[in-house]
């Protein structure tokens, strides 16, 4: 949920990544422009209990729920996702969605964010996740002919913040127990949510996005300004606890149409195809093309328009390496994910009212651990033995789902650790990123009263709400982690791709 990226987490998951995708590889056939796949034919579906919309119940996150077996499906997952979105998303009196009235918002350390004139929603965070860029809208699609920053908002649920107080009290009594083998309880839900002036919007559009009330806070040198702003939701993530999996299931929902797509059918292992869009969308210029120069920050230039290009390489987080093959990891079939994706969100898309926003937001993938067989002790020690090593392996893969999962606007520039065309085609060690490889049981460090506790492990630190929370302490002298973090990134990125280098040359 943070941007905090350490050197170790990226190394290990990039150079991990390699040996997941070697390990079976399925072709699929060819689909106009590479993301209409439906083969094979998908038999996941969405329930008639999530509908009508403004009834969905709540997902059954522990005792007697879908995942309270030994064994699960692909579908199962990405049911759960849909229906947790749809819940959270329920019209309410106030005109509110569920989300906004019911959760609670919070900064990335776990402290209150408070309204400001009984507008609860205050906007001030613009950093990417790992890349420490930022995103800025197509001017030319404006209303006001600007181009907007996008925003971002964590929520959390009491059950979530309830049990971090009470494991930050924990170790900061006794701080050797930063090692433990705790996790948080079954139904713990963050998320985080990505908004934009709806400025950023023509007026006949606006109606297609949910939009809220916000206030934007700007500090301008000493100064703190709030500038009330009506707001569009673009994209999020849906982060929750079930039982079996202390990891989360990690699911993401974007808008539809706001960017270009990677040209799979004109792309080959040694050259980009130029991406471009022959209309004006809020992410891409009209008549401008790149290559993975657009989702790689920083970008050439330094002018705005540079920002104008930003597309999705994976659609629906599942892997490829070309138009007609995806590629998996631990022989689960990337076509049979994309397939189940494709099928749900065609489905919720036919249910719901058509004058309901939330048809013109869809469901990008998710992705969790393998649990199946373990017990709740096994889980637990599964994550702490991965370390920073969850996401990838060098021998074998625990990932499932959407492998390379990302949301346009939260992770645009960190769809991919490479900006070499021929490694996206081949998958080497630097070309796949997803949420498991930078939320991770370790590496974590602290100094209690000049104490240092380097390097511990635990299931809770795959939150970095936690991580932040418990480093936001009188007794801790920790650095400030997305800075550190962001430093990292680019560090391992440099040192990835000289690596890279050095093996074409060999």
């Amino acid at each position: 949920m943070s941007t905090t990226v350490t050197k170790k987490t990226i190394l290990m998951a990039a150079v991990s990544a390699m040996f997941i995708f070697s390990a079976c590889h399925n072709g699929g056939k060819k689909d106009e422009g590479g993301y209409n796949a439906t083969t094979p034919t998908s038999t996941c579906s969405c329930e008639t209990k999530w509908f009508p919309h403004p009834s969905t119940p709540n997902t059954i996150d522990g005792v007697g729920g879908p995942f309270d077996t030994s064994s699960t499906t692909n579908c199962q997952f990405h049911q759960w996702s849909w229906q947790k979105f749809l819940w959270l998303t329920r019209p309410m009196q106030s005109g509110h969605a569920f989300f906004q009235d019911s959760l609670m918002q919070v900064n990335a350390d776990l402290s209150s964010v408070n309204p400001y004139n009984n507008i609860p929603l205050v906007l001030q965070d613009t950093a990417q996740a790992g890349s420490g860029g930022s995103v800025r809208t197509n001017a030319t699609f404006s209303t006001d002919g600007q181009n907007h920053l996008v925003y971002y908002s964590i929520f959390v649920d009491k059950k979530l913040r309830d049990a971090a107080i009470a494991f930050k009290a924990m170790i900061v009594k006794d701080p050797s127990k930063l090692d433990n083998d705790s996790t948080f309880p079954n139904g713990s839900l963050e998320l985080k949510i990505s908004w934009v002036n709806v400025a950023a919007i023509p007026v006949a559009e606006q109606a297609a996005y949910y939009t809220t009330d916000a206030v934007i806070k700007t500090i301008v040198k000493k100064d703190t300004i709030y500038t009330p702003t009506k707001v569009a939701l673009l994209g999020m993530h849906v982060v929750g606890r079930v039982i079996n999996h202390p990891e989360f299931i990690w699911a993401t929902f974007e808008h539809h149409h706001m960017a270009a797509f990677y040209n799979w059918a004109n792309a080959t292992a040694t050259s980009d195809a130029a991406i471009t869009s022959t209309n004006n969308k809020l992410l891409f210029r009209q008549g401008t093309t790149t290559t993975l120069a657009g989702i790689t920050w920083p970008n050439n230039g330094t002018a705005p328009d540079s920002m104008y290009r930003i597309f999705t390489l994976y659609k629906y987080g599942t892997p490829r390496l070309a138009l007609d093959s995806f590629m998996t990891g631990t022989c689960q079939a990337g076509s049979v994910n994309y397939a189940n994706i494709d099928s749900l969100n065609k489905c919720v898309a036919a249910n719901l009212a058509p004058t309901d926003v939330w048809r013109n937001y869809f469901y990008n993938g998710s992705i969790w651990v393998n649990m199946d067989g373990t017990t709740p002790a096994q889980q637990a020690a599964l994550l702490i033995s991965r370390g920073s090593n969850i996401g990838s392996a060098l021998t074998d893969s625990v990932v499932r789902g959407s492998l390379a999962v990302f949301n346009l606007t939260m992770e645009t520039y960190l769809q991919t650790f490479t900006s070499n065309t021929n490694q996206i085609h081949t998958f080497t060690a630097d070309s796949i990123a997803n949420c498991f490889g930078c939320h991770t049981s370790a590496p974590f460090s602290l100094k209690f009263e000049g104490a240092s506790y380097k390097n511990k492990r635990s299931p809770l630190y795959v939150s970095h709400i936690f991580r932040d929370y418990v480093s936001a302490t009188e007794k801790s002298t920790l650095s400030d982690a997305k800075l550190q973090g962001v430093k990292d990134f680019l560090l391992t990125r440099k040192s990835i791709q000289e690596k890279a280098l050095l093996r074409k040359k060999k």
